[in-house]
């Protein structure tokens, strides 16, 4: 086997296993720095878009928010690559050093192999201490010796310049290394850069929104009043679908899809991939100390312009309807468990369908210059959180 050959086999046995859980890290880490760069970009145009919106204030500096949590989330995750990086440049530096102590060692052998043959390059000489044998066994030996020396010097020139080659190699490596980590500290700079002046601009706006406190808390107040409102419609809907009215009999509940939805919490598919600007529950505005924001029975998710929407499970369409706020929304049931996808446009479903797991329902609606998905999730009358749901972005 040659010395590369051997070098490679030594290497790959020491650092296989590690190599191979740093491979699943890095892949993961670099899907989740490419999810969250495309939900900036989306931040981005929605900003953009309320930046046009008189009066809107309170919903740029909601979108800001969001884009500084996830500018921090980016330069987090770039500090855990750019440290990656170096863990990986000082493991390279490691090999390199084991190949240069090879290099020496062989090199320092190979010296004295060619010194020796030196000594004895006179092959008049060779004769002549062959023939001076004392017997046939001795000068069989002393052949042998010669023969081997030869081949050994030549064994030894082989393994050095494989050696050197392996090297060069692993230098060329870590100047690869090393450039990518510049690349990737200075893409870090770049983003830290870009997170500091969103902070300050979050900053501003908190800052205007001070100066005209109650013009905002009564924006607050009158969409939390409307957004109560929205919210027992559809606690009246699900009900009703659930229960069944005195008019009509709710469906038999299929309780094998029930416990098939149940059993996939924290897996289902995500309705459509976007930044969540709205979380579920009850929550205080981050700036006027005691003002209640409107209390959200789903979360929020922005999304690019007309994207898609998809179930996030099997199960039936019960009801297509238009809401105030809302817009257009499909409810589809799955046992006694319910999904609810509002801001929708272009529905593609109607009442009685059966949909699958992935199978689009409609295209997200832009209203008020927002471009966000509603989407709810509900045991029976119970609204749950969806993030609980839903697989991790």
């Amino acid at each position: 086997m040659s010395l590369v050959r051997k070098i490679s086999a030594t290497i790959a046995a020491i650092f296989l296993m590690a190599a191979l859980a740093a491979a699943q890290d890095t892949s993961a880490q670099q899907k989740r720095l490419r999810q969250l760069q495309k939900d900036i970009e989306v931040l981005d145009a929605q900003i953009a878009t309320a930046s046009k919106q008189a009066g809107d204030a309170l919903t740029k500096l909601s979108l800001i928010r969001t884009k500084v949590s996830a500018r921090r989330e980016l330069v987090a995750e770039s500090d855990k690559e750019i440290a990656e990086c170096n863990r990986t440049i000082s493991r390279q530096q490691s090999q390199i050093d084991k190949i240069q102590a090879r290099v020496d060692t062989l090199s320092l052998y190979y010296s004295r192999l060619v010194r020796s043959a030196y000594k004895s390059r006179d092959t008049k000489n060779w004769y002549m201490y062959i023939l001076a044998s004392d017997n046939i066994s001795q000068a069989f030996r002393r052949l042998s010796y010669f023969r081997s020396l030869s081949n050994e010097l030549k064994d030894q020139a082989v393994k050095l310049s494989e050696a050197r080659a392996e090297l060069v190699i692993q230098q060329d490596r870590m100047k690869e290394l090393k450039a990518g980590a510049v690349t990737l500290k200075k893409s870090r700079e770049k983003e830290l850069a870009s997170l500091q002046a969103e902070e300050a601009e979050a900053s501003r706006l908190a800052s205007q929104l001070k100066k005209n406190k109650t013009k905002y808390v009564n924006e607050l107040n009158a969409k939390r009043k409307e957004m109560e409102k929205v919210n027992r419609e559809i606690e009246q809907l699900i009900s009703s679908k659930s229960k069944g009215t005195s008019t009509k009999k709710a469906a038999p509940i299929d309780y094998t899809l029930d416990s098939e939805f149940s059993r996939n919490k924290g897996k289902l598919p995500w309705p459509a991939l976007g930044p969540v600007v709205s979380g579920f529950g009850v929550n205080y505005h981050p700036d006027f100390a005691n003002i209640k924001m409107p209390q959200n029975n789903g979360i929020d998710i922005a999304l690019r312009k007309d994207a898609t929407v998809s179930a996030v499970f099997d199960g039936t369409v019960c009801h297509v309807a238009v809401l105030p706020i809302y817009g257009q929304c499909v409810l589809v049931q799955h046992g006694g468990y319910f999904t609810f996808y509002c801001k929708l446009k272009s529905v593609g479903v109607k009442v009685g369908d059966k949909v699958r797991t992935g199978q689009t329902l409609a295209l997200v609606d832009t209203i008020n210059g927002a471009t966000q998905l509603h989407f709810e999730v509900w045991k029976e009358t119970t609204p749950q959180n969806p993030s609980g749901w839903l697989r991790p972005q």
